[in-house]
């Protein structure tokens, strides 16, 4: 599956903003079922001073300065992206055990080994407490395939808990999030991800974008696609596999990656630092996720 995306990220401030200086995740990297075929950033205004690099994940960052007053940034990616892959079905039992993997983390010191348990670590917002552990633990049976309790945990999260976009910011804590089980995509990966680790399974955070597809009959409306998060698991056997506890799914041919990191913080779509601009700029997004042709 080939598909074009364009992202538009807008800010309008109340005040001049005298300068800016940026970090965009808005570029999607290779992986072992995607693609970028092509990807370009467009700023306005002008950037002073633009470039782009791989950062410490592997993923494709993009740093502009504008160094002219301006009350309006308008940051737009547009990419085209093979999808080769799609992971499996949730409901497939083989592989390695659990007790297997836990082992082989233990005990192996081989570099995917060691560069996986760097994902076992605490991240800034994603700490493995007691509470996960006792949450996501009733899923992960010694002698059941390790693949099939990363699926009963991504259904588990998905009926357990709420998608409530008026509950959370990308500020809450992932405490609120469990002890009230409302959130969104972000929250919920944060979620597996810190149960995963808390049962000792490295994980990452994964961000991108999901076609959505209209009702039958409707059309597609422009900008209704979404930014989205999901996870990555690492399996012994099969490397880093995606799983989107959101819509209780393997990754599969929709969901486009963008970047990989250890929590959102890593992977923030836009950061920086502006001077000016006053208070309560206004922030909108939209992402248009077009298919080209079907394999």
């Amino acid at each position: 599956m080939r598909y074009k995306v364009r992202h538009t990220t807008r800010y309008s401030y109340p005040a001049r903003v005298t300068s800016c200086y940026n970090l965009a995740n808005v570029l999607p990297r290779d992986t072992r079922r995607q693609r970028c075929l092509s990807s370009k950033v467009t700023v306005s205004p002008t950037p002073a001073v633009s470039r782009s690099r791989t950062d410490y994940f592997g993923n494709h960052a993009y740093q502009f300065e504008i160094q002219k007053a301006h009350q309006e940034l308008v940051i737009t990616a547009e990419s085209e992206i093979q999808i080769s892959e799609a992971q499996p079905d949730l409901n497939l039992d083989f592989g390695i055990s659990y007790a297997q993997a836990l082992h082989y983390m233990r005990n192996n010191r081989s570099h995917h080994a060691l560069e996986a348990r760097e994902y076992l670590l605490n991240s800034p917002m994603i700490a493995a407490t007691e509470e996960l552990t006792n949450y996501a633990q009733p899923s992960f049976i010694p002698d059941r395939s390790l693949k099939s309790c990363v699926a009963e945990l991504t259904t588990r999260i998905f009926s357990d808990f709420t998608y409530d976009p008026e509950f959370s910011t990308i500020a809450t804590p992932l405490s609120e999030v469990l002890e009230h089980k409302r959130g969104v995509c972000q929250d919920f990966a944060h979620l597996q991800v810190g149960c995963l680790r808390a049962v000792g399974i490295p994980a990452k955070y994964v961000s991108g974008y999901i076609e959505t597809l209209p009702a039958p009959g409707e059309e597609k409306l422009v900008g209704a696609d979404a930014t989205h998060a999901w996870v990555a698991y690492f399996c012994p056997d099969e490397g880093w596999v995606e799983f989107d506890p959101t819509n209780d799914t393997a990754a599969q041919t929709q969901h486009i990656v963008t970047a990989y990191g250890r929590d959102f913080l890593d992977v923030t779509p836009v950061k920086g630092v502006i001077f000016g601009g006053g208070s309560a700029p206004a922030l909108d997004v939209s992402v248009d996720v077009s298919r080209v042709s079907e394999d």
